[in-house]
């Protein structure tokens, strides 16, 4: 009796998940549908966030259609269903493929905003999930490989299309992502300091300053420099540095930590 009321739960369970459409295995008979159909469907799969099947109708879309402007239309929605999936290389790849077929397309801007966001939030798998959400890395932490590319992307944006609707929030996030690379400059100048790496640190901290002189990471950079000329017994370029720390930062945090050259204070970036 009980192995059958658990097959009988079973079924229950079988035709309640395929009448949900969440059934693996399950497949719709497409082979009367329209381009419009098969657009509808890709697009209400995307949107109630079923992306793998979006991806798979939108390219059946194409393949059935291959020309037109739905089949346009499914080459960027693949882009970005792939973007929300979490799928970095497939996403910039179905980008680039739309940008290299339709360099005129109205809407190739979104192809470019695309690429843009998907190195924006490259924090695809569980390790930056950890590092970003549980140990609460910062993102100028991390490689600056992917923030640099999506600056570019970004600023390629900005330049070929100045009118796009996706030029004014592609600013704001290329004005992050350059405090984002300066102050990942900073980081680096700052593990040399914790390695007594002392000229490394005031070189990479120099550069920071010179390539991002408007950044909020200058104020530090400049403290670097300040400690790692202190500590190389360079007080002439220590004060010079202190000095335009005072100027531009006048209230930094970073002017109650400058000790003179018989107490340096490079321990404190330990």
């Amino acid at each position: 009796m009980m192995m059958f009321k658990n097959i009988a739960l079973f079924l229950i369970l079988a035709t309640t998940l395929s009448a949900c459409g969440l059934l693996p295995d399950q497949k719709e008979d497409t082979h009367n549908w329209s381009a419009s159909k098969f657009y509808e469907e890709a697009k209400e799969k995307l949107n109630s966030g079923n992306y793998e099947a979006s991806i798979k109708l939108f390219e059946g879309l194409e393949a059935r259609y291959p020309y037109g402007r739905y089949a346009q239309q499914a080459q960027l929605e693949t882009a970005y269903a792939h973007y929300k999936n979490q799928e970095q290389a497939s996403a910039i790849a179905a980008a680039d493929r739309f940008i290299k077929l339709h360099p005129n397309h109205p809407n190739v801007d979104y192809a470019y905003y695309i690429k843009g966001l998907v190195n924006y939030h490259d924090n695809w798998g569980i390790m930056n999930f950890l590092m970003r959400g549980f140990l609460k890395q910062d993102m100028s932490e991390r490689d600056s490989k992917a923030s640099r590319e999506s600056f570019e992307n970004f600023k390629e944006l900005v330049t070929r299309f100045p009118n796009s609707k996706y030029a004014p929030d592609s600013r704001q996030r290329m004005a992050h992502l350059l405090n984002v690379i300066a102050m990942n400059e900073v980081h680096v100048a700052r593990y040399y300091m914790k390695r007594h790496a002392y000229v490394a640190a005031a070189n990479r901290a120099q550069y920071a300053i010179k390539e991002y002189p408007l950044t909020p990471a200058a104020e530090e950079a400049l403290y670097i420099m300040s400690q790692a000329y202190n500590a190389l017994g360079m007080p002439e370029l220590s004060d010079d540095a202190e000095r335009v720390l005072k100027r531009n930062f006048p209230d930094s945090k970073f002017l109650d930590d400058i000790q003179d050259s018989e107490n340096p204070s490079w321990w404190k970036f330990w």
